[in-house]
């Protein structure tokens, strides 16, 4: 619900403070006094377009400001609020603000937000509905979610969203796979010379290192051949190592003899050195004899490291990514070969998932048609009071194209009317005049309010072209309104303004040569004057009093 709305250097507004309450409020005042600019205001801050003419003269800045209650029970409004990361409270304050070179900010309680965001929180906010709306109501598009919100068949719904979404992942995947296999096909003679040829190679992951250790080796044999028979040389020359340390331990020996064997350690270690001087030689010997200079081997090796890297080059990878990417190019093939198999179960598989939809959306579509009816049947009975009894409204439901299928299933709702009889039944917004298009909107806001998560509905003139018994009736059904829902009125009807459990009068005062616009909410006396005004014109008579006495009455 809309609290307070404040406006500040808004055309011909100064300052302007407004306390709203539950219920129907109206707004009324001599043509030209300036009630559209309190609705372009409050839609300033709903998100609507902002233009620097707006700005008072003489002023460098505009700012609104409208703060509503934070409705819990709006759970599309919650959601918004907690997807955006904005901070929940017991108020939800919208402050916008323009300035001369065109720069807007805008504000959800102390916190920037985008224009964007603003419009949808906006939408979720408050209804605005005028003589010429082309939105809510109007706009076919948004029919058959306004039926659903007021059918009240959940389940259904949410059932036919996972039955559309299962199916249409079913479908995404046989296209995609289907376009792979298509890819797949064209390169299948490349993939078949591609194995044959890393076959021929049969790549082993960590053969590069190998290879180039065994071509390092071959390349230096001569040289390591030299290095080992020194070695081998300085351990076995005249200086004979082995007998130098068979000397050293018969020495230790003796010396052990007179000392109860102190250094049988030494003894030990020298011990422990003659076994590894041994088997060093002996492993020295055989590496001498094992190393050999082979030209044809290292040619062997140079062609197969060049042959393992041209191939690398070719696909893209390491040498040691070849062995993967031949197991690859065989799993490639293998799908080329079980791919038409693989390809007529996913079409299976999203037949299946396609009369599953079609079977829940169905019992939707039911669902739909026996709540369109009721709801037409209720629609009708408020069109007699409203002085439309030759007026038909009917909920027109047709199953759409299957490329027209979505979540919401597989129907089109459009509202349609006809307002005289074996007249056509058309559009609502092409087929009713000025007039009776605010009485058929107002006879289906009635209906649809309890489905409405909206807290404030505004009506701009809607009673615009009708008098008497229909404005009568126009006002009972917006007083009805408004016991479910905060209305707001701008209204030219007496009987209209008479239904008003809050009385605002729009006026404008000139005062040296500045004119301003201003509100008050009227008491029950200044009320009184003011339908009488509205039903006498200028010069209120005592028969024009006693009028809007009798209507205030009613």
């Amino acid at each position: 619900m809309l609290r307070s709305l404040h406006i500040r250097n808004v055309v011909l507004i100064d300052k302007l403070d407004l306390e709203f309450g539950q219920g129907l409020s109206v707004l009324t005042g001599e043509t030209g006094a300036g009630k559209s600019i309190l609705l372009d205001s409050l839609g300033l801050v709903l998100g609507n377009r902002a233009e620097n003419s707006l700005i008072r003269n003489g002023e460098d800045k505009l700012s609104v400001t409208a703060i509503f209650d934070n409705q819990s029970s709006n759970l599309l409004l919650q959601k918004l609020l907690s997807e955006n990361e904005l901070e929940g409270s017991d108020e939800i304050i919208l402050k916008r603000t323009l300035d001369r070179s065109g720069k807007s900010k805008i504000f959800i309680n102390d916190q920037p937000i985008s224009l964007r965001l603003l419009k949808e929180i906006g939408m979720m906010l408050v209804e605005i509905h005028g003589q010429y709306d082309n939105q809510g109501l109007l706009n076919p598009i948004n029919h058959k979610a306004i039926l659903d919100a007021w059918g009240q068949y959940p389940d259904l719904l949410h059932k036919t969203a996972l039955a559309w979404n299962e199916y249409n992942q079913a479908k995404k995947t046989r296209i995609s796979a289907e376009s792979a296999l298509l890819k797949a096909k064209e390169e299948e003679e490349n993939l078949q010379h591609w194995i044959k040829e890393l076959e021929r190679i049969n790549p082993k992951q960590g053969e590069e290192g190998e290879l180039s250790r065994r071509r390092q080796e071959l390349m230096n044999s001569e040289k390591i051949i030299e290095s080992i028979n020194y070695a081998y040389q300085s351990i076995c020359s005249n200086l004979d190592v082995a007998s130098a340390i068979r000397h050293a331990q018969s020495a230790i020996d003796k010396a052990n003899r007179f000392v109860d064997y102190k250094y049988n350690d030494i003894y030990e270690s020298l011990e422990r050195a003659l076994i590894e001087i041994s088997d060093a030689t002996d492993r020295m010997e055989r590496a001498s004899s094992d190393i050999t200079y082979n030209t044809d081997e290292q040619e062997n090796i140079d062609s197969r490291l060049f042959a393992l890297k041209d191939l690398a080059r070719k696909h893209g990878v390491s040498i040691d990514d070849l062995e993967q990417t031949l197991k690859e190019f065989k799993h490639q093939l293998a799908t080329i070969e079980q791919g038409e198999d693989n390809i007529n179960l996913l079409r299976k598989e999203e037949q299946e998932k396609r009369l599953a939809f079609i079977e829940i959306a169905n019992m939707l579509h039911s669902a739909r048609v026996d709540m369109a009816n009721k709801l037409d049947e209720q629609i009708m009975t408020e069109l007699p009071p409203l002085k439309m009894e030759k007026a038909k409204f009917l909920t027109k439901i047709e199953k759409s194209e299957e490329n027209e299928w979505n979540e919401s299933g597989v129907d089109k709702v459009n509202f349609t009317v006809s307002t005289n009889p074996n007249s056509p039944q058309g559009p609502l917004g092409k087929i009713a005049s000025g007039g009776e298009l605010a009485r058929f909107m107002l006879a289906l806001k009635v209906n649809l309010v309890q489905s409405s998560q909206v807290g404030t509905m505004i009506f701009d003139e809607v009673d615009a072209g009708i008098g008497g018994a229909t404005a009568q009736a126009v006002g009972e059904r917006l007083g009805k309104l408004g016991s479910d829902v905060q209305v707001l009125v701008v209204t030219h009807s007496p009987q209209v303004a008479a239904q008003g459990r809050h009385h605002f009068k729009v006026e404008k005062n000139t005062k040296n040569d500045i004119t301003t616009t201003c509100v008050t909410e009227l008491d029950n006396n200044e009320r009184r004057e003011e339908i009488a005004r509205m039903l006498a014109g200028a010069t209120i008579s005592d028969e024009a009093r006693a009028a809007a006495n009798a209507l205030l009455a009613i």
